[in-house]
């Protein structure tokens, strides 16, 4: 559609909301009229050129007393609705009594077929006629929806010479204004206009990820497409239109399906009213309201072709509650079998559910089909590297490119959504990779490549060309590495996090103050023969400090054992916390010593080896907590964690080691690392061209300064 066109469309119905609506409507609910309408609007010219022949079926039908009309008067009408009252809107235009009008627009509404009637039901519109009505505007707003200087009809208005007065409205063009006037409508509330459609320049390249790389091989047959967030459904609709393209440039026959859930109700009954505007009766009933994550409508599908933009930065704590919380989710979508693990998890913070949407269709891929599924998702920076090893993000990361279904995420230019100017990338997924790929990760920089808009959408400065959606696919087809597209083996974005560990080192002090203040503590506890234990052995040891806090326990127990004292872990908690403090010079404390022949030193691990009383001895020591720290080694580091230990931890910190237990697996992707190219400093004698240039540009300029003040 010719661009002015499309904005006079979009600025006609704007400016009826204004004319009809204000001082009865606040401008936050002009969208709960407008859009129904506009609907309801688009319905009407579809169906009015067999309004007669769909009057006369019913007719029949019932004369008959035949229950199941719906197919018969579908095939009336020519779609896959109809509307049986005996009215257009155009009959409602010269009602001139309220009450007429409102019951006649009701029965008009009551009249759409079942399919229609869910939809009305999302938009809640038949709450918002007793207001119509009592502010005497609704037959005002029926002749603005009607006004012979604006065709929502798909067929174009002629003149009595069968020249064109008033293009058609295909139902592209229609969906497009619906997005639209969403945008604006939530621009004025200040809400998310990215959360319910995506940039068609976005979604064309998308639609283009998924089918090029395996246009050759696509077969006559029927293939099914999946949007879990499908907003309006406008990208299915291009993906739809992307994929019959292909079919027939390759000569093959598909019949394509359409699956969707979304959970706003008003853009749900966009999406199905699209599909119903199109003939596909079908496709509409596969079009389903309800949250994806917590109430899939589609949980034992399968499908060939996936591609979303879910809403991210948003919380999804309901969904989270609804699964039963994240200590008890059992929904085999986020809980699965992977590297020795039979309940591993991928769940997200509460905060942010957007990989979860990945994960959903990814437990959607056919596996059984030769060209198996192909996924294109939106994700926000946040998806490539938010959450440690171990957390459900690195977990999601990690299952992917273990599995190997990563083919490429392509970096998009900033300023590209309507409701946000942040890093947005396009995440193409596959279980089918090609022989060249496996194994492999394609990393694409395409922030360089658009064209700025000449008026901004909301915060859309910018768009991709054809020749930069053309540029970005010929680079996933046909893999290479440039300046701006790199590829990785898998692990290269893999990493193992380990815990380094170092003993706790305590001095004990049995000076007077702190034997006071331990009776003291121990008189609270009542534990006074501990206090007496302390001040036996200070008496034998000294007041310290004694840096070997192994040699102090032995006193304490063999005290304690002459003196029918139990050292209950509490006690020994009591002596460790209030009569000791760290001190670097200290001996180690002792966690375990093992029995001669039952382990071997290594000291990476926390195995060491001591003399205690002459004898060599394996030993573990107690970690101090306070001095634990973490690092993150490759998983492509030559030699492994054993050789970036030696390398990096043990010359700066020689008593730490290795907690063998805690170490995880993590995946991030950091476009930065691999992309960021520093700007070269300046040499020395640029800069000091430049003093001096400043220099002779300040000459006399204080003798200037200092004769005008005189």
């Amino acid at each position: 559609m010719n661009h002015a066109i499309y904005n006079s469309f979009v600025n006609f119905i704007w400016g009826i909301a204004d004319d009809v609506l204000r001082d009865v409507y606040v401008r936050g609910k002009y969208r709960d009229v407008i859009l129904p309408m506009t609907v309801i609007r688009r319905l009407d010219a579809v169906l009015e050129p067999t309004k007669e022949k769909v009057l006369g079926m019913k007719q029949q039908l019932d004369t008959a007393k035949i229950a199941n009309q719906h197919a018969a008067l579908c095939q009336a009408s020519g779609e896959a609705f109809y509307n049986v009252s005996p009215f257009t809107l155009r009959d409602l235009k010269s009602r001139a009594k309220l009450q007429q009008l409102k019951a006649d627009f009701e029965a008009y509404l009551d009249g759409f077929s079942p399919n229609v009637q869910k939809i009305l039901d999302k938009f809640k519109f038949r709450n918002q006629i007793p207001t119509l009505i009592d502010a005497d505007i609704l037959g005002h707003l029926i002749d603005k929806f009607l006004d012979a200087r604006i065709n929502l009809s798909p067929k174009p208005v002629l003149d009595v010479d069968g020249n064109e007065l008033l293009p058609a409205l295909d139902n592209h063009a229609m969906g497009t204004i619906f997005e639209e006037l969403i945008r604006r409508f939530n621009e004025e509330n200040n809400e998310e206009a990215g959360e319910h459609f995506t940039p068609r320049d976005v979604v064309r390249l998308m639609a283009d990820l998924i089918f090029l790389p395996v246009a050759d091989d696509i077969e006559s047959g029927s293939y099914l497409v999946y949007d879990g967030a499908c907003g309006t459904g406008g990208m299915l609709t291009v993906a739809e239109e992307r994929l019959a393209e292909l079919a027939v440039s390759h000569g093959k026959e598909v019949s394509i399906h359409l699956f969707a859930q979304e959970v706003q109700p008003e853009t749900y009954a966009i999406a199905k009213a699209d599909l119903l505007l199109k003939g596909e009766g079908g496709g509409a009933e596969n079009i389903k309201y309800g949250s994806t994550l917590s109430s899939d409508a589609f949980p034992s599908q399968e499908f060939d072709f996936m591609l979303s933009n879910p809403p991210y930065g948003k919380s999804w704590k309901t969904d989270l509650e609804r699964l039963g919380g994240k200590g008890d989710i059992n929904d085999l979508r986020f809980v699965t079998q992977h590297g020795g693990d039979p309940e591993y998890k991928m769940i997200t913070r509460s905060s942010d559910g957007q990989l979860m949407f990945l994960v959903n269709k990814l437990a959607k891929m056919k596996h059984a089909t030769r060209l198996g599924s192909r996924i294109a998702e939106v994700h926000n920076g946040s998806s490539l590297f938010t959450g440690d090893a171990g957390q459900g993000e690195s977990n999601i990361r990690c299952w992917i490119i273990e599995n190997d279904w990563l083919e490429a995420i392509i970096a998009l230019p900033e300023n590209m959504f309507y409701n946000t100017g942040i890093a947005t990338y396009i995440w193409v997924l596959t279980n089918r990779k090609s022989e060249e790929r496996r194994g492999k990760v394609q990393l694409i920089d395409a922030t360089e490549w658009f064209v700025p808009l000449r008026r901004n959408l909301g915060k859309k400065n910018c768009e991709l060309s054809e020749e930069h959606i053309c540029a970005i696919c010929d680079l996933v087809v046909n893999p290479a590495e440039t300046e701006k597209s790199k590829i990785f083996p898998n692990e290269a974005f893999g990493y193992w996090k380990v815990t380094v560990a170092r003993p706790l080192r305590l001095a004990v002090d049995l000076s007077s103050a702190h034997l006071e203040r331990f009776e003291r503590i121990c008189a609270k506890a009542k534990e006074e023969p501990l206090a007496k234990l302390a001040r036996r052995v200070a008496e034998n040891l000294g007041a310290g400090p004694h840096l070997d806090f192994n040699a102090f326990m032995d006193t304490c127990g063999a005290d304690a054992k002459a003196h029918g004292i139990k050292l209950t872990a509490k006690r020994k908690k009591l002596l460790q916390s209030d009569l000791c403090d760290t001190r670097e010079d200290a001996a180690p404390v002792l966690k375990k010593i093992h029995k001669p022949g039952k382990a071997t030193p290594d000291p990476i691990h926390g195995l060491f080896e001591v003399e205690i009383n002459g004898k060599p001895c394996v030993v573990e020591y107690e970690p101090d907590t306070a001095l634990r720290d973490s690092e993150q080694v490759p998983l492509l580091e030559e030699g492994g964690i054993e050789a970036f230990f030696q390398r990096e931890v043990l010359p700066y910190t020689p008593d730490a080691w290795i907690d063998p237990g805690k170490t995880l697996v993590g995946y991030e992707i950091s476009f930065t690392r691999h992309f960021y190219q520093p700007e070269p400093m300046r040499t020395l004698d640029e800069i000091k061209a430049d003093i001096y240039a400043l220099e002779q540009e300040t000459e006399g300029l204080l003798e200037q300064i200092v004769g005008e003040a005189e």
